[in-house]
């Protein structure tokens, strides 16, 4: 298993869930993610994401919601867990994201080559 898998799958441990509006999909728009993330997720066609970005969508959200939830990149789950990331419609977890979780994310984004999702 790589370092940077490893650093991913325990950073999602400590980035608490809560139930989103449903419908809701303000926070779904195009993201980036890293190699090691995308490896996790389904391959789409250019022409799906050239679709999905000309409506600043991910190419991921389905009629229903994310269709890759639980495989979401980190990025994806800090929304709506901490204060720079509030839930466009209020919600969020009972504990938010520790702001050292939150910067070990950071730090790992920047230091990981990123690619559009």
């Amino acid at each position: 298993m790589s370092c940077t898998r490893r650093k991913i799958d325990q950073l999602r441990l400590q980035i608490p869930s809560f139930a989103c509006v449903p419908g809701c999909h303000d926070c779904c728009g195009p993201v980036t993610a890293s190699s090691e993330e995308m490896s996790r997720l389904p391959v789409k066609s250019a022409a799906k994401h050239d679709a999905a970005l000309a409506e600043f969508n991910c190419v991921h959200l389905g009629p229903q919601g994310c269709t890759v939830y639980d495989q979401r990149p980190l990025i994806c789950r800090l929304f709506g867990t901490t204060p720079s990331l509030p839930c466009p419609q209020g919600r969020g977890p009972e504990q938010m994201t520790e702001s050292a979780v939150e910067k070990q994310v950071h730090n790992l984004i920047a230091s990981t080559r990123q690619v559009l999702v």
